[in-house]
């Protein structure tokens, strides 16, 4: 019997997909499986109960993912679960940013109770007139599960979309629009385009990657949008961008003490997968994902260790190992099987950075000893038993 905790509520669609053979606890302590959405880990301790955490939603700043690597913890994210509700949000970012939509809406609650208010509307409407996006230039930076949606959605409604992403996968690539073009740098979205958005993970290349200088190349009354993660714009760059008209506004999902109050800013309360469908579908695919990973040791979307597929569980004994990527341990671990006069049906090994996963198929059970034996050997980490 498996117990996982959730740290958060998890949509009861995905929590439906656990079988018998999985128990809730409260106790987070007794737990060999984590579901979390924002909940803070960082300053947690994890007993060594604790096989696998799996965010519901993409990002994971809210787990410390050295730690969890250091104690055989596999970190799993849901990546493109929620990247139908980004999507329609930054469309909805630049109809806003086009369109003083929202300034109209405020100012009507100003006049609702005057009996002319028909009439004020004729008369006050001028103000608040804005531009079409169709026919204007996007650039999307970052073309992963959003970028790509987001592209071709702004495709679809008449957009001259350009994109960048000089690691865009195969599987992305093929379901990019042909219209789309594609540049092999940011600098040319910076200088090119009206619209620009950002949808990359926050690294120290893509930190405040909107700043002093990549403003300067852009055009004048360009419009933002950051639907990723705030740390990607520079803030005090961004405003004085605002106040000089570089920048005609800036779309943010990010809203901190400086931008909520800031002139120009379109400041929304981080809602990018607040729908009920983005919730469903990064319940059900990190439930999913735990359970091949507990059931089979497989490992899909980790962020913290690499992705290893080796199929349904169907021999005697699958041992998983986590351990560190250092030479000499795939054959310390053969040399601990053949002491034991143990036949390896099958190996499989794959390292991400710092570490590495080794799965091994036996026909025969092993024994607690053994399992030691192989928890002894300098740089592995966690040792498990399928």
């Amino acid at each position: 019997m498996t117990k996982y905790n959730c740290l958060n509520p998890i949509a009861p669609v995905g929590l439906n997909i656990f079988n018998d053979n999985y128990v809730k606890t409260d106790v987070f302590e007794e737990a060999e499986a984590v579901l979390v959405r924002s909940a803070a880990m960082h300053e947690m301790e994890f007993s060594s109960n604790l096989k696998a955490i799996a965010r519901a939603g993409a990002g994971v700043n809210n787990i410390p993912l050295d730690k969890c690597a250091e104690q055989g913890i596999v970190v799993f994210n849901t990546p493109g679960a929620n990247a139908n509700g980004v999507k329609e949000l930054v469309v909805a970012g630049m109809l806003l940013a086009a369109r003083d939509i929202s300034g109209g809406i405020n100012w009507i609650q100003t006049v609702k109770d005057d009996e002319n208010v028909a009439k004020l509307v004729e008369k006050g409407k001028a103000k608040f007139s804005g531009t079409e996006i169709q026919g204007k230039k996007l650039g999307v930076i970052g073309l992963g599960a959003i970028g790509v949606l987001v592209a071709n959605a702004a495709n679809r409604l008449g957009m001259e979309v350009f994109g960048c992403d000089p690691f865009i996968s195969v599987e992305h690539a093929w379901n990019l629009s042909r219209d789309i073009k594609y540049v092999k740098t940011r600098e040319e979205i910076f200088k090119e385009c009206d619209y620009i958005t950002v949808h990359v993970p926050l690294l120290d290349d893509t930190k405040k990657m909107i700043n002093k200088d990549t403003l300067a190349m852009m055009k004048d009354g360009v419009v933002i949008l950051n639907f990723a993660r705030d740390l990607l714009v520079d803030d005090d760059a961004i405003e004085e961008a605002l106040k000089s008209g570089k920048v005609k506004k800036y779309v943010t999902d990010f809203p901190n003490a400086k931008t909520a109050g800031m002139e120009g800013v379109i400041a929304i309360p981080h809602l990018g997968a607040s729908t009920e469908e983005s919730e469903d579908n990064c319940a059900v695919m990190a439930v999913k994902q735990l359970r091949d990973y507990i059931e089979n040791g497989n490992i899909v979307n980790s962020v913290n260790y690499p992705s290893l597929d080796a199929g349904v569980c169907q021999a005697g004994t699958r041992v998983t190992i986590c351990h560190r990527n250092k030479p000499n341990m795939l054959a310390q671990f053969t040399t601990v099987f053949s002491s034991k006069n143990l036949n390896i049906e099958n190996l499989a090994n794959k390292s991400k950075g710092d570490y590495a996963y080794t799965v091994l198929d036996l026909c025969t059970v092993v024994t607690e000893e053994f399992v030691k034996e192989l928890e002894e050997i300098e740089g592995v980490l966690k040792v498990r038993v399928i």
